[in-house]
């Protein structure tokens, strides 16, 4: 095999990135889960993790800004075929439910539904059993979904190592549902779960669609939030943006777990995700925020990106090569390349 050239165009067949590293060589494991049954609005971002994969070829593995990540040796999992059977079963069985618009008094649909659940926590379960062992053998470990609902199980990982840990949640719904439409597992009550079962504190960012119920849990203490049209005032009146983030930034433990779901940004850069809204931010201003996480001296110990959902065939898309998972894949290096920074030396 000739030396391996990091400028060089990807090789058919290759790895993330282009690369070939072994999960034993490999300093950061990325496990993609193809889940998204409880997509509340438009399915898609099962296919996320495939895409992501095949546009991140297209990715220069020079970084301007975090260097060069690919030198600590990325690997991701071999998608697995139990997810995949697991999403197509509870995918059907979620169906009736989410077109009803929630079980009401319905047995079938409460049956259904109660099926989704237990599906869910077995995903919970391999989620969190995958990601322990890769934090086990001293990985940094990263999810990618899928929907909202996959990473439960890897931030209970990260908690159960980092018992102080801090949530940084960019997104652009609040995710603090009491369970939604009879799925207590949903994409949009996957914050809820974190700080009822893991009691973290947690910081939102980009929240510009949510409930009265959830704009009342958000208490300014456990769990905060920088709502989009704040940002907005903010950004419009020409208010210093980095200041903003340093203060926001300073109420955070100092160790972060960072959740993306992508329609947190702007939807011109994730126009087939599942529930996009108008607003979101800007690529440079995601940069932003996670730049002044590694600049405030936080330890970024693991991530998920979820909710990347590719352009399907009848709207002229082409797995691997539209824009949504072009943006995923340069989020995915990016998010990637920040917490290795924030490492500590020789860690």
């Amino acid at each position: 095999m000739p030396a391996f050239d990091p400028s060089a165009a990807a090789r058919p067949g290759s790895g993330l990135f282009g690369l070939d590293s072994s999960p034993e060589d490999a300093g950061v494991h990325v496990l993609g889960v193809p889940f998204d049954a409880t997509t509340s609005f438009r399915r898609g971002a099962a296919a996320g993790p495939a895409a992501v994969l095949a546009a991140s070829h297209q990715v220069d593995l020079f970084d301007p800004v975090t260097g060069h990540p690919y030198e600590a040796g990325l690997w991701m999992a071999p998608l697995a075929p139990e997810v995949v059977a697991w999403n197509d079963e509870a995918g059907t069985q979620a169906a009736p439910v989410i077109a009803a618009g929630g079980v009401e008094a319905d047995p079938t649909l409460a049956e259904a539904a109660a099926r989704v659940d237990a599906i869910q926590r077995e995903l919970d379960e391999w989620v969190h059993a995958r990601t322990s062992a890769a934090l086990d053998a001293g990985k940094l470990a990263a999810t990618l979904g899928g929907d909202h609902s996959v990473p439960f199980g890897a931030i209970r990982a990260h908690v159960e190592r980092h018992p102080e840990l801090g949530i940084l949640h960019f997104d652009a719904h609040a995710d603090l549902r009491d369970a939604y439409e009879g799925f207590p597992r949903s994409h949009a009550s996957i914050l809820h779960n974190v700080t009822r079962e893991l009691d973290r504190p947690v910081l939102q960012v980009g929240l510009r669609d949510l409930s009265a119920e959830e704009r009342d849990a958000i208490d300014g203490e456990r769990v905060r939030a920088v709502f989009d049209h704040d940002w907005a005032d903010a950004r419009l009146r020409g208010a210093d943006l980095r200041a903003l983030v340093r203060r926001e930034l300073s109420g955070l433990p100092r160790e972060v777990y960072v959740t993306f779901d992508v329609d947190g940004l702007d939807p011109a850069l994730c126009p087939n995700t599942g529930t996009p809204v108008p607003g979101g931010l800007t690529w440079h201003e995601a940069m932003l925020w996670l730049e002044e996480l590694v600049l405030s001296g936080r330890r970024l110990v693991g991530f998920d990106l979820c909710e990347v959902a590719p352009a399907p065939a009848e709207r002229g898309g082409t797995p691997g090569e539209g824009w949504d998972e072009i943006v995923g894949a340069r989020l995915l290096y990016r998010l990637i390349g920040f917490a290795l920074l924030s490492r500590p030396t020789g860690a």
